[in-house]
């Protein structure tokens, strides 16, 4: 009976984190899909296709004016397929475009302007990131914010920070120049700074001191695996006194969004650069099953509130990945554009073909190894429940 209801449970909660998945997944790719289509409508192009995920369509059905909108089979993904388009990528087809008709150029993708290709390519990222900042706006809005104050408590032994000297009721005024006005502001920099001199200005019996400091590397499990983030070492303060509720007005809600958004972005693009340099390890990036741990312990963890959270950060990440200079992404047919309007004509459709096969297989071989870091990570956390 025991093991019946630990199969049942186990069902229950897989139950739970497939369907967390899917509503996080499919509302960040919709968002970015609308982004594109919405643009392409307002720059009178025509648009065959809209669809969420890949493969055989599971249910559709077809608009007044001629769009299918559906959704398929594999949900890791989507797109937006216009008028001229070969295929779900947009590359363009030659082929149908040399023998279209006059009257239906009009409406073709590959034939509008230079700019009106790149705002709708550009619609779509940038619909994530007002996404996220809509979400972070209103949380900010309705809940506001409690922080700390980033006044030091006490500092562990043999940390960075006592060698850095630090000292109990210190507090730190700014990072690198950044100010610093809450606990978390100090430790979103330090934990994506580990073995990085850091350069800090505190308070100090009313003197303003400066001290610099270098985040130890430390492991710590999350959602998504094992993440190794620096650690400075210091306590935040206990006294209720340091304890703040931030309220916003609407638009101080969202100006912080925005900031919230950019310190994602900025974190994100950080740990790239570290991982390029060798400071970061690869087994930190996360697949499609990370992505979907993630979920189920948000929703876990949070509830609906969790989740929506889950959904602003996907989204901001989405949003900048797309953003990559790699052809098949956004990001790639934005470099082809820029190359055309210096050039005045867009490359060869020989060298727009091997860009998209390069960009295939580096997207391929990235997912790949996200999808293996995921299963490692899976494997590890099943056999540590077994232990």
């Amino acid at each position: 009976m025991e093991f019946l209801t630990m199969i049942g449970g186990a069902t229950g909660s897989l139950f739970l984190t497939l369907i967390a998945f899917l509503v996080v997944l499919t509302v960040v790719v919709f968002i970015h899909e609308f982004g594109h289509f919405w643009v392409g409508r307002l720059c009178g192009v025509g648009v065959t296709a809209f669809s969420i995920g890949f493969g055989p369509e599971l249910i559709g059905w077809t608009d007044r004016k001629g769009t299918r909108w559906k959704i398929c089979a594999i949900p890791l993904g989507g797109y937006v397929k216009f008028v001229g388009d070969l295929n779900a990528a947009s590359v363009p087809d030659q082929d149908q475009l040399d023998r279209m008709p006059m009257e239906q150029r009009s409406i073709s993708f590959p034939h509008q302007s230079v700019a009106k290709r790149a705002a709708i390519v550009a619609a779509g990222p940038i619909a994530n990131f007002i996404l996220a900042i809509a979400i972070f706006a209103g949380f900010n809005y309705f809940n506001g914010r409690l922080v700390l104050e980033p006044r030091i408590e006490a500092v562990q032994p043999g940390s960075a920070a006592e060698k850095a000297g630090f000292q109990p009721k210190d507090l730190i005024l700014t990072v690198d120049g950044r100010r610093i006005e809450t606990f978390a502001d100090m430790q979103l920099i330090v934990s994506s700074s580990a073995g990085e001199p850091l350069d800090f200005t505190v308070e100090r019996n009313g003197q303003v001191v400066p001290l610099t400091a270098t985040p130890n590397f430390v492991e710590r499990t999350s959602p998504f695996g094992k993440q190794r983030i620096g650690l400075l070492g210091v306590e935040a303060s206990r006294d209720p006194s340091a304890v703040k509720r931030l309220t916003y007005s609407p638009w101080g809600a969202v100006k912080a969004a925005v900031v919230e958004t950019w310190n994602l972005v900025e974190r994100t693009l950080n740990f790239i650069r570290r991982l390029v340099m060798g400071w970061e390890s690869a087994d930190q990036l996360s697949g499609p099953i990370g992505i979907a741990r993630a979920s189920g312990t948000a929703f876990d963890l949070g509830g609906v509130y969790s989740l929506v959270s889950l959904i602003g950060f996907m989204s901001v990440s989405i949003g900048l990945i797309n953003l990559f200079p790699i052809p098949l992404l956004d990001g790639g047919h934005l470099l082809f554009y820029a190359i055309e309007a210096l050039r005045g004509r867009p490359l060869s459709e020989k060298a727009q073909e091997i860009g998209f096969r390069i960009g295939f297989a580096l997207v391929a071989m990235l997912m790949l190894f996200a999808t293996w870091n995921d299963l490692v990570h899976l494997g590890t956390s099943f056999m540590a429940r077994g232990s």
